[in-house]
């Protein structure tokens, strides 16, 4: 039997690489290949798993002579993935949306290829919006994103998350000595950290601390004030592998609202407070905080309108309520 040969285009950041790599990770018997943006994310995570195949194309917010030569790009990115997709013999396309989409859906629909588009926002992207009623299928990972995607079939999915977050449900940390009984508060800024976040989180961690909260503090790579502030307690990590049994560990986490992490947080069903980074495209990460504020698993809290004293007193509270309401 003819393995299925599947082409995917995700490219940009985290959230839409990581749940394609989840997809694929799924699909042992399909013949996978990858279509990316050069000196992206998926440059660094994908060419030792799938072969990378990338194409020049940005995004469409450009005026005057930038937008004509972003639209002839995208031409030209067009007719690169049918080329490809005919000399491969693909029998289909996933994507995650954003700018790598548009060549792909295009060229696949103009070969009569199936396309299904995975959107995990509750506001669905641009692109989305524009290419969703050209696919076969649009897999949503908020049912609150069909709203916005009238003409397009829909399905509701969920997001892709780790294959960890499925099988490990440990919650040992064996490289951080945190007790078993202690409460435990976790704090994330998405792929790359947040420096806002952070310098908000140690303006607070002092009273946390003397509450008798143990922090694990994942910075990313970015912040400058990293070790700054010193504690048994406290651990600040630019990056930490075993998140799936982090969140299952914590009591609170203190997190941004994109998709992949939501979803995470979800399957974990770790309570949280959620900032959404406020300069998100079309600020989908709001849309996305709203969802589980209103399903009662989150408090949403802007990061303009946050004061260092009522995060102290909520994540306090909150943190000692879960704690001892599932206490281990």
């Amino acid at each position: 039997m003819t393995p299925i040969r599947l082409l995917i285009a995700a490219s940009g950041t985290g959230g839409h690489v990581f749940p394609a790599i989840a997809l694929a990770e799924q699909l042992p018997n399909f013949e996978i290949e990858w279509l990316g943006v050069p000196d992206r994310l998926e440059t660094q995570l994908v060419p030792s798993q799938y072969p990378l195949h990338t194409v020049g194309v940005e995004g469409f917010q450009k005026r005057g002579l930038a937008a004509v030569k972003v639209l002839l790009k995208l031409v030209g990115s067009i007719w690169r993935v049918r080329q490809l997709l005919q000399q491969g013999k693909f029998h289909g396309v996933f994507t995650t949306g954003g700018y790598i989409a548009a060549p792909a859906v295009i060229a696949a629909r103009s070969l009569g290829l199936p396309v299904i588009l995975h959107e995990s926002n509750a506001l669905p992207g641009k692109v989305t919006r524009l290419l969703g009623p050209w696919c076969s299928t649009v897999a949503l990972g908020f049912e609150a994103a069909a709203a916005y995607l009238p003409r397009a079939k829909t399905v509701v999915v969920g997001t892709p998350v780790r294959n960890q977050f499925l099988t490990d449900t440990s919650l040992d940390l064996p490289d951080l000595p945190i007790p078993v009984d202690v409460p435990l508060l976790v704090v994330v800024g998405g792929s790359q950290g947040a420096v806002a976040v952070n310098k908000l989180v140690r303006t607070c961690a002092p009273a946390w601390l003397d509450a008798g909260i143990w922090i694990v503090h994942q910075t990313g790579e970015n912040d400058a004030e990293v070790g700054s502030l010193q504690h048994s307690h406290y651990f600040p990590l630019p990056f930490y592998s075993h998140m799936a049994g982090l969140f299952r560990r914590a009591d609170l986490v203190i997190s941004r609202a994109g998709a992949g992490t939501l979803t995470e947080l979800a399957i974990a069903h770790t309570p949280s407070i959620l900032i959404p980074y406020p300069f998100a495209a079309e600020d989908h990460q709001t849309y996305n905080a709203k969802v589980f504020a209103e399903a009662g698993a989150a408090l949403l809290f802007q990061q303009s309108d946050l004061t260092p004293e009522a995060l102290k007193k909520r994540s306090s509270t909150s943190t000692q309520r879960s704690h001892a309401r599932f206490q281990r």
